[in-house]
């Protein structure tokens, strides 16, 4: 009898007090760009910038970046028309490589999502809608879907591009077909949980946001021409909103705060907010602001305030997150890009390359320091990290670590 007792003893602690691990998220821990965790930062960076502990050159062609989890650096890169998983010490040294299989190779070519790290497993999304499920003990497949060849999806203009989401025992993904729009897998078997047609409109590049409200838990994405809602744990369809663009790209994961969601594109269209009830229904449209319109460098919302940088309108803006009012335009001091944001700062990556750190002050872009990427190749699109005090920036076929405590 004591030898049961000991042994079940041993299995609650073994089992029962050792919380899961939480999935990686694009865009920080709570995928709206902030990294709240990080504290201590530099609040002015030396004159030739934060200095370069170490970068890592051989990525191949990519715009993903980095997943950290498990004390590794998770990324994926294309070598050779073939997409890659790279794991990386926090050293910078390569600990393992696998292929996923074939990339995009037309037009801005390369790896595209960020892999989503849940435990020892690793899901990587290519460019052509193959998800895969790595062992990151084992070093093997567990499983795969070509959610576009198996699902129905349609495949869009500059390839698929959205960070798989997991929550709990299911990973969304958006295949953009007439019969399944959004759905949910079991991540440890790819097996189909739920799927909805919603407005059978095609993917629109965007990473989805669970919401956890005080009645419903919801999925809300950006599909080619609507903002979608969904109920996350059974996929019933709730609710849509018309924001079409020109080139139907839709890139930037919404932002959420008291029941009001933030949603906003490129090509001059802008962006705006939509108030929910407390089970997920749609109530009203707040307000629009078409100057709002990053086309994939994403915002922040720090202060009462929306701190991004336009696409048509090409300035670094504020906006005011309850009324839609903006406050400054500034397209002269910074390029268009990029924004997260951490220890009261932003921290601004544009597309010309240059490092930024910002005040956030709603009334002008105050920059506090400025460097420039030198490392790397092709376009400057990745959005950086936060982790332990370092600065992570993928820059093409470079991993570039700065530190920045």
């Amino acid at each position: 009898m004591q030898r049961q007792l000991l042994l079940l003893l041993t299995g609650i602690l073994l089992f029962g007090v050792l919380p899961a691990q939480t999935p990686t998220l694009w865009r920080g821990p709570q995928g709206d760009g902030i990294y709240r965790e990080e504290t201590g930062l530099l609040k002015v960076w030396p004159e030739n910038g934060p200095e370069v502990l170490w970068h890592y050159d051989s990525l191949g062609i990519g715009f993903s970046s980095p997943a950290l989890a498990n004390n590794k650096i998770y990324l994926t890169g294309m070598v050779d028309s073939i997409g890659y998983l790279f794991v990386l010490d926090r050293n910078g040294s390569l600990q393992y490589k696998l292929p996923y299989g074939k990339e995009w190779t037309i037009s801005y070519g390369g790896a595209r999502s960020t892999p989503t790290i849940a435990g020892h497993r690793i899901y990587v999304y290519s460019g052509h809608g193959l998800i895969t499920c790595f062992n990151d003990n084992t070093r093997g497949v567990e499983w795969t879907m070509n959610v576009i060849d198996q699902l129905g999806g349609v495949n869009i203009k500059w390839g698929v591009t959205e960070s798989l989401v997991v929550d709990g025992d299911m990973l969304y993904v958006s295949p953009g077909g007439p019969e399944n729009n959004i759905v949910a897998l079991n991540r440890y078997t790819g097996d189909l949980i739920w799927s909805t047609p919603a407005r059978g409109d095609i993917s629109g590049y965007c990473t989805p946001r669970i919401i956890s409200l005080p009645k419903r838990k919801i999925l809300v994405t950006m599909m080619s021409d609507y903002v979608v809602g969904v109920d996350a744990i059974t996929g019933e369809y709730l609710w849509s909103h018309l924001h079409q663009n020109r080139w139907a790209v839709q890139a930037n994961t919404i932002l959420y705060a008291d029941n009001r969601i933030v949603f906003f594109s490129g090509y001059g269209k802008g962006g705006g907010q939509l108030l929910v009830d407390d089970n997920g229904k749609l109530l009203k449209e707040v307000w629009f602001q078409e100057q709002f319109d990053s086309k994939m460098g994403g915002a922040v919302l720090l202060n009462g305030w929306l701190f991004g940088s336009g696409d048509k309108y090409r300035g670094w803006m504020a906006v005011d997150w309850k009324t839609g009012q903006q406050n400054f335009y500034d397209k002269e001091s910074l390029a268009k890009g990029v924004v997260i944001a951490a220890d009261g700062l932003l921290y601004c990556y544009s597309e010309k390359g240059e490092l930024a750190l910002v005040n956030p002050d709603p009334e002008r872009l105050d920059i506090i320091s400025q460097t420039k990427v030198e490392f790397g190749t092709e376009q400057h699109w990745a959005h950086p990290v936060i982790d332990k005090g370092i600065l992570f920036v993928r820059h093409g076929n470079a991993l570039i670590a700065y530190k920045i405590k």
